[in-house]
């Protein structure tokens, strides 16, 4: 039978409170705690991800970046494109839509990007995705959960939210796809569906960056299928990724989204 002592503390035999044993007070267990966040610090050091700087005694966001870095990071403000989602300039548009969207019509209904593709947060993403650094996945959608709901994004018609997939062995190169983890962030915070499997790559396709624009279009064509077509008929779809440039992959995607039944397809990328 369980036995207690005056204090109501359990009294396990042959234990820590049995005779010649010392129970260890709050004091020093804040002592210990102290010592072991010490320890840690000397052998993990907390350091931003990108100054290299400690983060020890200076504000961060989740320990991975500090704020002086994250403040750095350039936001899209508004106009923006109805099309691809860039900042307008107010004397280079017609009708909401950027000159460069004029000429070269994508299949998407709109996309959307808080922050611009450059300094800090070009690093990140780089970091994220080529760095086997997905935990920085939680600091990044953080930018992209703030500027939906900064803007009023419109959610609540979608119904599920999918990531651009990776082709099967650029998956096994970096284990993990980043616009998944973007996603379960985003759709957690949200309350929405993540469809993971539905939409896929069907064949091996070039590193975008080492494109002209003309060339990316051509690269993504038909590189994209649909594996259960009832799942997204007449459905809204926010497709996801990290990054938006010349919209060529973005575009195919939703093509082959539409193509299977979808109704509305808006992206979400981190950055244009």
């Amino acid at each position: 039978m369980a036995k207690f002592d005056q204090k109501d503390n359990l009294v396990i035999p042959g234990g820590v409170n049995a005779p010649g044993h010392n129970r260890i007070n709050p004091g020093q267990k804040g002592i210990f705690n102290n010592l072991l966040s010490g320890l840690k610090d000397i052998v993990y050091p907390r350091i931003c991800t990108i100054c290299k700087k400690s983060l020890k005694d200076t504000a961060s966001l989740d320990e991975v970046i500090c704020a002086q870095c994250w403040g750095q990071i350039k936001k899209n403000i508004p106009p923006f494109c109805h099309s691809c989602g860039r900042h307008l300039e107010r004397n280079n548009f017609i009708k909401n839509i950027c000159l460069t969207c004029l000429r070269q019509p994508l299949y998407f209904d709109r996309a959307f990007s808080p922050c611009a593709y450059d300094g800090v947060l070009k690093d990140l993403i780089h970091d994220f995705k080529y760095k086997n650094k997905d935990y920085l996945g939680q600091t990044l959608s953080r930018l992209m959960i703030e500027f939906i709901k900064e803007y009023n994004l419109p959610l609540d018609p979608l119904d599920y939210i999918i990531p651009m997939p990776l082709y099967r062995s650029r998956m096994r190169e970096r284990e993990f796809n980043q616009a998944q983890v973007l996603s379960e962030h985003i759709a957690g915070e949200f309350n929405k569906e993540v469809l993971d499997n539905i939409l896929v790559r069907t064949r091996y396709t070039r590193t975008q960056t080492e494109l002209e624009t003309q060339e990316r279009f051509m690269n993504v064509k038909d590189s994209f299928s649909v594996t259960d077509e009832d799942g997204i008929r007449h459905r809204n779809i926010l497709l996801v990724d990290d990054v938006l440039t010349t919209g060529a992959t973005s575009s195919e995607a939703a093509y082959a989204l539409k193509n299977a039944g979808a109704n509305i397809v808006f992206v979400l990328t981190l950055a244009n």
